[in-house]
């Protein structure tokens, strides 16, 4: 899926490789550790190896099964990542031992600490990445700064990564089929994994196309508009034009935001809150402006809270009842925190330090600056994902 993104500058040319030296993550913990109780919560720095990797080494390590050891997200094989894993205390005489072997393999054991809960996915607040970016002359680097000014202030669309998908892409297509009952693998960590592939491109296919639609209300008059999505491919949008008056699009285009709210999104408190219906789509926009919501698109599964009205005509067409895992909501839109930048002018290199909420793709923050793909110039993995799923 080609991705649109919602800002005008022209593409920035400079080339980003993800190596080690040019791309390090390092895990935010959602707590710190308590000192006590019966886990150990370790911090170690990998890498040339996924999460996957590293809890199969451990696990072989210690003598344990990999359900056995706790982590809190995914982090990318071709990246230098700090992240934390948590083992059960009766282990770390085992870990100890193990460390000079344990290095040798490019895992580095930074800190051992007490715990009264093991990891479980999600239990983090995000990731802080740093990104090299090289081949950038000075004319570029000027336009970076511009727009790193201006993407601070109004965020960007949380598309999930190409890493997502896998090497080919495809991961999703498997993932329909295990939900449609056409496949059948007995790995039940690897079928999760494929269903979730495809939860996110329904994901992505939704908010690609409510991109659309509000690039269609910002670039259009009224009754251009209404023409257009009367004219679209996309039966949603011609559900819309047919349900929403002349003064229902021109209250949508006086939203200044580059996503526009519909009546009925599902929203949710920014960046961590309770979830609620947006019934004034005009009101609701300046809290959005002002970061203290955002809305929400659909993973689907069985308890998942599902859109209502105008919202729910176009997000109904990215629904699949047949996907049977809990489904949750997905913020839409985020935005970086702690942006820090330098152009090294000798070398052509520019630096870029910033912080994301737990979920999000340093690769997308990534695209949404330069305003153009990054696929060919990543080294993608089937399983790890430069986010914190």
């Amino acid at each position: 899926m080609s991705r649109l993104y919602p800002f005008s500058h022209s593409p920035i040319e400079c080339h980003f490789n993800p190596s080690p030296r040019d791309f390090v993550v390092k895990e935010i913990p959602l707590y710190e550790p308590s000192g006590s109780g019966e886990h150990c919560l370790v911090y170690v720095r990998k890498k040339g190896l996924s999460t996957f990797e590293l809890l199969n080494l451990l696990s072989q390590v210690l003598g344990c099964k990999v359900r056995d050891i706790g982590y809190a997200g995914l982090k990318d094989k071709s990246a230098m990542t700090y992240q934390y894993i948590s083992i059960h205390r009766s282990l770390r005489p085992k870990l100890e031992s193990a460390a000079v072997f344990l290095e040798q393999k490019q895992v580095k054991i930074l800190n051992i600490a007490y715990h009264h809960n093991k990891l479980k996915v999600g239990h983090l607040k995000g990731n802080h990445f740093f990104m090299r970016l090289k081949k950038c002359l000075s004319l570029s680097a000027t336009k970076i700064e511009s727009v790193l000014a201006s993407l601070s202030q109004s965020g960007f669309p949380n598309y999930f990564g190409d890493q997502r998908f896998g090497k080919d892409g495809n991961n999703f297509q498997s993932g329909r089929a295990l939900a449609h009952k056409k496949e059948h693998i007995k790995n039940k960590k690897m079928s999760n994994f494929l269903i979730s592939s495809y939860q996110s491109h329904l994901f992505n296919e939704w908010l690609n196309a409510r991109i659309n639609l509000s690039q269609i209300l910002h670039h259009f008059s009224v009754s251009e508009a209404q023409k257009a999505l009367q004219d679209s491919k996309i039966p949603a949008f011609r559900a819309l034009a047919q349900e929403c008056s002349a003064q229902v699009l021109g209250d949508l285009q006086n939203q200044k935001q580059h996503f526009i709210l519909l009546n009925g999104d599902i929203m949710c408190h920014y960046p961590f809150g309770k979830a609620f219906i947006c019934e004034e789509p005009s009101s609701e926009s300046t809290r959005f402006i002002q970061r203290d919501i955002a809305p929400t698109g659909a993973l689907c599964g069985t308890k998942l809270t599902y859109a209502q009205g105008l919202s729910a005509l176009c997000e109904n067409l990215y629904i699949d009842t047949q996907i049977k895992a809990s489904g949750s909501r997905r913020y839409a839109w985020v935005w970086a925190e702690d942006i820090q930048s330098e152009y090294i002018a000798q070398k052509a290199h520019f630096e870029l330090c910033f912080s994301l909420p737990k979920g999000s793709y340093a690769t997308i923050f990534l695209e949404s600056l330069l305003n153009r793909p990054l696929v060919q110039e990543l080294a993608q993995d089937s399983q790890d994902e430069m986010s914190n799923v």
